[in-house]
């Protein structure tokens, strides 16, 4: 039998599981146990007033990444239906790039990021990331003590980004600031989008007077023929989706690692690989937990439920990864095909291979320089920022020996 949903009149009889306040940010599982106990397809809010339908099951997710004639990436018909005030406008309002485009626009936005990046070759981005810890490394090795989060990850994409888009170090903090607000969702959110909106501006418009060697420059020059409002458009999410998502991936995977000594030290010694926390913590806390955000093009019955247009529908990353996981290998250690946390079909991460290498060579050399780094706080005090969309730390404090990358007793050249 067909389950319809109540219309938007009735929320308030039926109340919708929160995605969006301190108690799913402090238990996120609890919440995606109340969605997986109503089937495949659960009510949630991403908002105050936000509702939407969340996919919770592995099979429905599946099936809705593949069915391009059924589900759409373009919001616009839901935005008309919220307040311009809405604090998830800034991450889900339509741009003309890659993630809110259908069919031939979206494949040819696609093909030029694929192109552009393509053409940063592994050892270009290793280099780049080195530098980028040895400059991190030299602020914080002679404090003994940092914050991995706002010390290490953030700076660290921040480094790392600038400098392939072509924007000098200084402007790391604006990056830092926009987008950060953006993903939390809150009151901040409307302020984030137009600061991380003039940072984009203002790359693209020293990339138009002067190209240099950068992935703006060669989107500039594709032989796709983008406009200059297109390019600014690519370059927004790119740029976002490149410096929240793998900071939070890079902090979580510290913390996995950090939290369980025996694991710490097989790793430093070389005998369990930076990649195996990767995985884990792609299914435990992937960083962008509930950001696969669908539209059908007419209402449809999917998994037992009525669903309507112009309401989000949500593949919940992080609902799968820890319960599909569970289901699929009964709690065993998980492996990299049984989570979803890469999304799947036309509209698969399509830089997944340099985020791995980037996250992986980032903790590996951060963990040569600095071999004895030991949590301040015990991993179940950690606190996480709320919002819908992200599973990202406030703070990941840890002390360890003073040194710098210079030191002859780190044992690494530079």
């Amino acid at each position: 039998m067909t389950i319809h949903p109540p219309d938007r009149h009735d929320f308030a009889r039926s109340v919708p599981v929160r995605l969006w306040d301190e108690g799913f940010a402090a238990d996120p599982y609890g919440r995606y146990r109340a969605l997986r106990a109503q089937g495949a397809v659960g009510w949630a809010e991403l908002a105050p007033g936000v509702p939407a339908y969340v996919v919770t099951d592995r099979r429905a997710a599946l099936d809705l990444l593949h069915d391009e004639e059924t589900f759409s990436h373009d919001p616009r018909a839901w935005e008309s239906t919220v307040p311009a005030d809405s604090p998830v406008l800034g991450m889900m309002r339509w741009r003309p790039n890659a993630l809110f485009a259908d069919g031939a626009a979206h494949l040819r936005y696609r093909t030029t990021l694929i192109d552009v990046f393509d053409l940063v070759e592994p050892h270009d981005l290793r280099g780049r990331v080195h530098r980028a810890v040895r400059l991190l490394v030299g602020r914080i090795g002679p404090r003994g003590e940092a914050d991995l989060v706002g010390d290490f990850a953030e700076p660290l994409m921040a480094l790392v980004l600038n400098d392939l888009f072509g924007l000098p170090e200084s402007q790391g903090d604006r990056l830092h600031s926009g987008v950060g607000k953006m993903m939390e969702g809150g009151d901040r959110a409307a302020a984030g989008e137009a600061e991380y909106a003039q940072y984009v501006l203002d790359l693209i418009a020293a990339k138009t007077e002067r190209r240099g060697d950068d992935l703006t420059s060669r989107l500039l020059d594709h032989p796709a023929g983008l406009t200059r409002e297109e390019v600014t458009w690519q370059v927004f999410l790119t740029l976002g989706a490149g410096y929240g998502p793998t900071a939070n991936l890079l902090s979580n995977t510290l913390s996995r690692i950090l939290g369980n000594p025996l694991y710490y030290s097989t790793l430093t010694d070389g005998a369990r690989p930076v990649m195996d926390a990767v995985v884990e913590v792609l299914h435990h806390e992937t960083p962008l937990a509930n950001y696969g955000i669908y539209y059908v093009r007419r209402p449809v019955a999917f998994h037992g439920v009525w669903l309507r247009e112009a309401v989000p529908v949500v593949v919940s990353y992080g609902a799968l990864g820890i319960l599909a996981e569970r289901e699929a290998t009964g709690g065993r250690h998980p492996n990299d095909a049984s989570h979803l946390s890469w999304g799947a079909g036309a509209h698969a991460c399509p830089v997944k291979q340099h985020t791995l290498l980037l996250v992986t060579e980032a903790i590996e050399r951060l963990t040569q320089w600095l071999p004895d780094l030991e949590p301040v706080v015990p991993r179940d005090r950690l606190t996480w920022r709320p919002g819908p969309f992200h599973r990202s730390l406030t703070a990941l404090p840890v002390r360890f020996s003073p040194r710098s990358p210079a030191s002859e007793s780190s044992g690494v050249r530079p």
